[in-house]
C-alpha cells in the first residue's frame, strides 16, 4: 500500500496467478471499481513493496521467479512498460523508501543473507548492489525521517535486532546491536525530523516497541502486549501519532494508538479473519 496525497490510496497485492494486482482510492471512488483490480503482469515470489516520492508516482518492486529484483512506475498518466530487471539474487522481500523527490532506496537479504542495496539518483540506478554486510535472519525495514537520512533494520541470527544508518555521507560501522530477541521481521516508521520507532514480536508472541528520539535509544523495549500471529503494520499520519496493526490468534485484526501522550488501552479489535496481512 502506498499513498502519494491526501485522500489517495493505491493497493497492490498477487493474485492467484502471482502476478502484480492494483487497486485505487481517488477520494470518492475505487478504481478500476469496487470489486475489480487492475493487473500488472508480471509473475512473483514475494509480496510487493511499494512507494511514492512524490504526487501521482508511484514505484513498485518484487522479486520474479528468478528472485531478481523488477520494478515497475506510474509517471501521474502511464504505467512503464513490462517490469525492469534490476539484477540481483535475493532471500527476502524487498523494503523500499524514499527520502525525496526522485529519490528511491531498495534493500534486500542476498543468497548470504547479508544486507544488499540499490538506489535512483533521480537520473540512474546506482551500479550494481552494494553490500552492506551483516547475516540476518529476517527482511529488512528501513524508515527515512528527513533528506539524505535512512535507517535500516534486521534481526540477526541470535533474533536480536540491528540497526544501520546512512547520515547522507557515509553508512555508520557495522551493525549496532539494539537487543532484544524477536520472532518476527521488525517494522520501522518515522513520525518527524530525528525520530524513528521499532516494533517487533517477542518470542511470547506480544508486542514491543523501542524510539529514537534524535539523541539516544529508548531504554530497553516497551511491551505492548497482546498475542499475534502476524508481524506488525504501522503507519503514523502526523506527529507524535502511531498507528499499529496486527493479526491475533483469533486471526482478527488488532489496532493499538500512540496519541503523543499515551497508548490507547488494550488492542481494539477490527474484526475479520485473516490468512495474510
Amino acid at each position: 500500500m502506498a499513498s502519494w496525497g491526501p485522500n489517495r490510496l493505491d493497493l497492490f497485492g498477487l493474485g492467484s496467478d502471482n502476478s502484480l494486482y492494483h487497486k485505487a482510492w481517488n477520494g470518492s471512488q475505487w478504481f478500476p471499481s469496487v470489486s475489480g483490480w487492475e493487473g500488472l503482469g508480471g509473475v512473483f515470489n514475494s509480496p510487493p513493496s511499494a512507494v511514492s516520492w512524490g504526487p501521482n508516482r508511484l514505484d513498485i518492486f518484487g522479486l520474479g521467479t528468478d528472485n531478481a529484483m523488477y520494478h515497475k512506475a506510474w509517471n501521474g498518466s502511464y504505467w512503464t512498460d513490462g517490469w525492469e530487471n534490476l539484477g540481483g539474487i535475493f532471500n527476502s522481500p524487498p523494503s523500499v523508501v524514499s527520502w525525496g523527490p526522485n529519490r528511491l532506496d531498495i534493500f534486500g537479504l542476498g543468497t548470504d543473507n547479508a544486507m544488499y542495496h540499490k538506489a535512483w539518483t533521480g537520473s540512474y540506478w546506482t551500479r550494481g548492489w552494494e553490500k552492506l554486510g551483516g547475516i540476518f535472519n529476517s527482511a529488512p525495514s528501513v524508515a527515512s525521517w528527513g533528506p539524505n537520512r535512512l535507517d535500516i533494520f534486521g534481526l540477526g541470527t541470535n533474533n536480536a535486532m540491528y540497526h544501520k544508518a546512512w547520515n547522507g555521507s557515509n553508512w555508520s560501522s557495522g551493525w549496532e546491536n539494539l537487543g532484544g530477541v524477536f520472532n518476527s521481521q521488525p517494522t520501522a516508521v518515522s513520525w518527524g525530523p530525528n525520530r524513528l520507532d521499532i516494533f517487533g514480536l517477542g518470542t511470547n508472541n506480544a508486542m514491543y516497541h523501542k524510539a529514537w528520539n534524535g539523541s539516544n535509544w529508548s531504554s530497553g523495549w516497551e511491551g505492548l502486549g497482546g498475542v499475534f500471529n502476524s508481524p506488525a503494520r504501522v503507519v503514523s499520519w502526523g506527529s507524535n501519532r502511531l498507528d499499529i496493526f496486527g493479526l491475533g490468534t483469533d486471526n482478527a485484526m488488532y489496532h493499538k494508538a500512540w496519541n503523543g501522550s499515551n497508548w490507547s488501552n488494550g488492542w481494539e479489535s477490527l474484526g475479520g479473519v485473516f490468512n495474510l496481512f
